[in-house]
């Protein structure tokens, strides 16, 4: 991307900044920038980040005679970020392979209604004091673009900015130069083996965030958890931690007693919480301990705001109330394993696919995980971009017992009318793996397709048939 702003760097004056290596191409093939004729190499600042070091270094050896302007990745904020206004807006990320979302947002909420100025930036786009800015984008967007974001943030003097950090941008250094205030982590399991080829540097990346100075906010449950406790503070259901849980219950939604002990500051509190499944509780932990450390604020005034929060859109969303329908983000198999046990108790049905192109290791274990929980099981596609669909739903099946209850449909919406048609009252219908995504990627065509629509348009043909 190109962001057209008057920079001073090293004295000298630029008209714009990139990251993009296809535009320094352009220009050096003499060519003008659509919307940007004015920017030449002159007056174009570059900036040297991991993803476009290697296309830099040849660039410099292969033009030496010609003035070219870098600048390194971690010198953005000196020159991007107004200083005055950049520290008063305090920086939040969280990073974890399940609840980055839903943190993030509980966080977020409980700031606004607490009466600060935030900004949220993540999966679902950037938002900013209860209004959207951005659409949905990458988890984490590329250096530049949240560098951009941080920019509107600080300029109308958001108290914080709260972040999803994913595992690729730890990787890809597309955090470099931010200062957090907190860093969170929810939890450590499998995720983007496609990316980080084994479940060691998925970890090795997810801790590397710790590192250094600085406060942290960690689950004291999760095993691989390798990070200095000096600065850290941790929050649990099964251990005790800064903040714990004393009783809890999870029949309908969250409601539990929890204690906050910090050198000799001991608080309790109750939360309410709109929000189903022991995940959702970790996530509901974090985001209350985070706005503590953040705001000193008291217990239980934090707990309070937390009851205004609605969830978030495709994220243990109802989508029908009777018989029960669920669609959920849930793409792995600890992502579904905590989705089903917020339903131990009841007759489950599931559809879910795997994501083409993406890590394989995870189908036989997303199929395992399935058949442990669910009495009724329904697999079909999901996003397979250039895969064969049946290649995909093959890998998840290897890891079943395929003399259980398994429906093959590779169509996601015969598979969801399907289930809707096989489903009782007193079952539970889960759809996984898109949450709220609004299309389906076959081959390279990104098409419209949404989950709850499907349920919806069902619900509604079947009472427009009754009429």
């Amino acid at each position: 991307m190109i962001i057209a702003k008057n920079i001073k760097y090293k004295d000298k004056f630029y008209s714009a900044i990139t990251d993009d290596t296809r535009v320094v191409s352009a220009l050096l093939a003499g060519e003008s920038l659509e919307g940007y004729e004015n920017i030449n190499l002159e007056s174009l600042l570059l900036v040297k980040c991991k993803q476009n070091a290697s296309f830099v270094v040849k660039l410099e050896d292969s033009i030496k005679s010609q003035k070219f302007n870098i600048i390194e990745s971690y010198e953005l904020p000196n020159v991007l970020l107004d200083k005055a206004n950049a520290q008063k807006t305090r920086i939040v990320g969280i990073t974890g392979t399940n609840g980055k979302t839903t943190t993030a947002a509980i966080i977020y909420s409980i700031l606004l209604d607490l009466g600060y100025k935030v900004a949220l930036l993540g999966t679902r786009g950037l938002f900013m004091n209860d209004k959207q800015i951005k659409p949905k984008g990458l988890t984490t967007p590329s250096l530049l673009e949240l560098y951009e974001d941080l920019c509107i943030a600080t300029q109308e003097e958001c108290d914080f900015f709260v972040m999803e950090v994913s595992s690729h941008a730890i990787a890809q250094e597309r955090i470099a130069g931010l200062t957090f205030a907190l860093k969170i982590l929810t939890n450590i399991t499998s995720d983007h083996l496609d990316y980080h080829k084994s479940i060691d540097e998925y970890r090795r990346v997810k801790n590397s965030f710790f590192e250094g100075e600085g406060l942290k906010l960690l689950n004291v449950d999760e095993p691989y958890i390798r990070c200095s406790d000096r600065e850290a503070f941790f929050y649990g259901v099964e251990k005790k931690g800064h903040l714990s849980v004393s009783a809890y219950a999870l029949e309908s939604g969250i409601d539990a007693h929890i204690l906050w002990k910090f050198k000799e500051e001991v608080e309790q509190g109750t939360i309410i919480a709109h929000l189903y499944g022991k995940h959702n509780l970790y996530n509901v932990l974090a985001g209350i301990a985070a706005v503590k450390i953040l705001t000193n604020k008291p217990l239980e005034s934090v707990a309070t705001a937390l009851e205004n929060f609605g969830g978030v859109s495709g994220r243990m969303e109802v989508v029908h109330t009777s018989p029960l329908v669920i669609v959920d983000f849930a793409h792995t198999h600890d992502g579904m394993q905590q989705i089903f046990e917020s339903f131990r108790h009841q007759k489950v049905a599931v559809v879910f696919g795997a994501g083409g192109d993406r890590d394989k290791s995870k189908r036989p274990k997303m199929g395992e995980c399935a058949q442990k929980f669910a009495d009724k099981i329904y697999i079909t596609s999901d996003n397979p971009r250039t895969e064969s669909p049946q290649s995909i739903i093959n890998d998840i099946l290897s890891g079943m017992d395929t003399n259980g209850n398994i429906c093959i449909e590779s169509n996601r919406e015969k598979a969801i009318y399907k289930a809707l048609d096989e489903l009782k009252n007193d079952e539970v219908l889960l759809i996984l793996g898109k949450g709220d995504e609004d299309y389906q990627i076959i081959g390279t065509q990104k098409i419209h397709f949404d989950d709850r629509e499907v349920v919806r348009a069902y619900f509604a043909n079947r009472q427009d048939k009754k009429l």
